[in-house]
């Protein structure tokens, strides 16, 4: 019989409960929802543009793997969703930073209408979930 979904809710944002949840194991792969660069609980992006909005939404994805048991090293896809691909070389910039050279996840990127809360960019990831003891 296979292993059901495990859920984590989304932490509220600016107190109101979010319709998703924030990542969900199956097996021994984490699927994380889309994270853009708001500080955590507000709806408040990070002033300074995408190189700062990607920094947030790193920091943030972050978190997520750690509440996990996870790290960077654990993430072998990512998604970026921008709503200017004239703006890739300076994300691009911020991300890379996230990830040993030699161990950069596969990726997609493409521009999108628009994002939640006027966003720049959105990351969605798949990880490798840690062991369970």
């Amino acid at each position: 019989m296979a292993q059901a979904p495990v859920r984590t809710a989304a932490p509220p944002l600016s107190g109101k409960p979010l319709p998703f949840s924030e990542c969900v194991r199956v097996g021994d792969l984490l699927f994380i929802s889309g994270q853009i660069g708001h500080r955590p609980g507000s709806r408040e992006l990070a002033p300074g543009g995408v190189a700062a909005e990607t920094k947030q939404a790193m920091d943030n994805l972050g978190a997520v793997l750690a509440r996990q048991g996870a790290t960077f090293e654990d993430v072998v896809k990512v998604v970026v969703m921008m709503a200017d691909m004239s703006e890739w070389e300076t994300m691009n910039a911020v991300y890379v930073q996230y990830f040993a050279p030699d161990a950069l996840p596969a990726r997609s990127a493409f521009g999108a209408a628009s994002l939640a809360l006027g966003a720049r960019l959105e990351l969605e990831a798949i990880a490798m979930a840690p062991r369970k003891p």
